[in-house]
């Protein structure tokens, strides 16, 4: 049975620190960090909101689904809402696997997924300073 952590929270995002196994020989960490273009326009910051209850259920699913079709050891999911500025993950997501191509897999489907399902929303905060 896979290991499985969803979170969603205001405050900002800790690194997370290693977390091995002899079990588990690939372990793939991704941040979504907040970029300072949006649509080719400057910004602040992104202020995610969510349906916190259906976000989570969601992200459960997800993770669950990953975790049983590539053998995962642990899956984490920290998604953070409310106001994000520039260069602060929004999002802190680890797998484990046996290998390092499931694990790799594993974080591109979770990602992908994320994405297209789960009912978290981004508002761009556009900056009154504009990048040539």
């Amino acid at each position: 049975m896979s290991r499985c952590e969803i979170r969603i929270c205001r405050e900002a995002l800790e690194r997370a620190g290693p977390c091995f196994s002899s079990d588990y020989g690939g372990v793939v960490d991704f941040y979504g960090v907040v970029r300072s273009l949006e649509n080719d326009r400057a910004i602040d910051g992104i202020d995610y909101e969510a349906f916190i209850p259906m976000a989570e259920n969601e992200l459960k699913k997800i993770a669950l689904a990953a975790a049983e079709d590539h053998s995962l050891g642990e899956v984490t999911i920290h998604h953070r809402i409310g106001f994000v500025p520039v260069g602060e993950p929004s999002l802190f997501l680890r797998v484990s696997a046996r290998h390092r191509g499931a694990a790799f897999a594993a974080a591109q489907r979770i990602i992908e997924q994320l994405k297209a399902v789960v009912p978290i929303w981004k508002h761009p905060v556009y900056s009154s300073v504009q990048v040539a």
